[in-house]
């Protein structure tokens, strides 16, 4: 095979992989919009229907969708690792995380899945994340828009710092619970008193959700100064 044969089936075998990153993350991008639009469709409806005795059945129609959702989140850290996404590593590690040790929490004790602030934690991480897969979708196609560049980095901010203030609630809820269940646990585990743990857990993830809205702000300003040369050109 000749040098210029060979460069040329190298070419397309980079080209081919290139698309076949496109199309991943765009059917990763859209599976999520799809799944959370569902979610938030569903619970608007029922409560719409039930009023307030839907709030009690939130996790029980929509739990699993959520579950998946949130599960399937934690590629983001392989895409932002690999360069297929472009955005920080630390802020999107630690809201993957939060969010998935708050669902297993929540999915082992039966007792707090009924909870209003179960309801509002679902209602806040389903409008977060709506406001944030659109913008991660039109970014992919190359169309962006600096209204939901805007809404991305600008409205989402204060909502998810709603959102982890409410995690605390819960978690905070759930420490009676908890208690109930610590007996039996230092039998299973005698050296980890998990009431202890969540507690020094939230300074933790008043910490974590400090440094990553710091983060957030750096990459809003980064984009907007980004969007503003494009403009200029």
């Amino acid at each position: 095979m000749s040098h210029g044969n060979q460069h040329s089936a190298g070419t397309a075998d980079c080209s081919a992989w290139f698309t076949f990153r496109l199309v991943y993350i765009f059917s990763y991008n859209l599976f999520q919009f799809c799944g959370h639009t569902w979610i938030l469709a569903n619970t608007i409806a029922r409560f719409l229907t039930f009023g307030q005795d839907a709030l009690a059945d939130t996790f029980y129609s929509v739990g699993f969708v959520m579950s998946l959702c949130q599960l399937l989140s934690i590629l983001e850290l392989f895409h932002i690792a690999d360069g297929i996404e472009k955005a920080r590593l630390i802020p999107r590690f630690f809201q993957v995380m939060e969010k998935n040790l708050l669902l297993i929490l929540i999915i082992k004790l039966e007792e707090i899945q009924s909870k209003p602030v179960v309801c509002l934690q679902f209602f806040l991480w389903n409008v977060l994340d709506l406001l944030r897969y659109p913008h991660e979708l039109l970014c992919v196609m190359e169309k962006p828009s600096i209204a939901m560049l805007w809404t991305r980095y600008t409205l989402w901010i204060p909502l998810y710092v709603l959102s982890v203030a409410n995690e605390g609630l819960t978690i905070y809820q759930a420490l009676p619970y908890i208690e109930q269940t610590a007996s039996f646990c230092s039998t299973m585990t005698p050296h980890v008193h998990l009431p202890l743990v969540l507690m020094l857990y939230l300074p933790v993830l008043s910490l974590g959700a400090s440094v990553t809205v710091w983060q957030l702000l750096k990459e809003r300003q980064n984009h907007l100064e980004k969007w503003n040369k494009m403009k200029r050109k």
